[in-house]
C-alpha cells in the first residue's frame, strides 16, 4: 500500500514537497517514483530512481525537481521547485516491483495528490 502525502496550491515560483511511503516488507522493487495526470492529458513521468539510486527525471522537472529515497523506511520524496502553473496536475506516487516468474515490473500506485500552481 502506497500513502502518499504534500501537495496543495503554491503560487507559481514557489515550492512544494510530496512524500510516500510504501507499507510492509517489499521485496524486488525496481523504482519509486512519482506520476503525473493533468485535465485532459495523460498520465506522464516526473521523476523516479532505481533500487541502486539511480534518478530519472522528466525534462520538464530537469533542474527544478529533486527525488530521494529512503531504503530502510521504503519512501520517496519528491522536493518541487520553481513550480509553474504548467505543473498543476494530479501526482501519482508509483512503485514498480519485479515479481518472479512476471515480464517486466508490476505497478503500484497511490492515491493522488492534486497540486495547484496559481499564475
Amino acid at each position: 500500500q502506497l500513502q502518499a502525502s504534500g501537495g496543495g496550491l503554491v503560487q507559481a515560483g514557489g515550492s512544494l514537497r510530496l512524500s510516500c511511503a510504501a507499507s510492509g516488507r517489499i521485496f524486488g522493487i525496481n523504482s519509486m517514483g512519482w506520476f503525473r495526470q493533468a485535465p485532459g492529458k495523460q498520465r506522464e513521468l516526473v521523476a523516479r530512481v532505481t533500487s541502486y539510486g539511480s534518478p530519472t527525471y522528466a525534462d520538464s522537472a530537469q533542474g527544478r525537481f529533486n527525488i530521494s529515497r529512503d531504503l530502510d523506511k521504503n519512501t520517496v520524496t519528491l522536493e518541487m521547485n520553481s513550480l509553474q502553473h504548467e505543473d498543476t496536475a494530479v501526482y501519482y506516487c508509483n512503485l514498480a516491483v519485479d515479481e518472479p516468474g512476471r515480464p517486466g515490473s508490476v505497478n503500484y500506485w497511490g492515491q493522488g495528490t492534486q497540486v495547484t500552481v496559481s499564475s
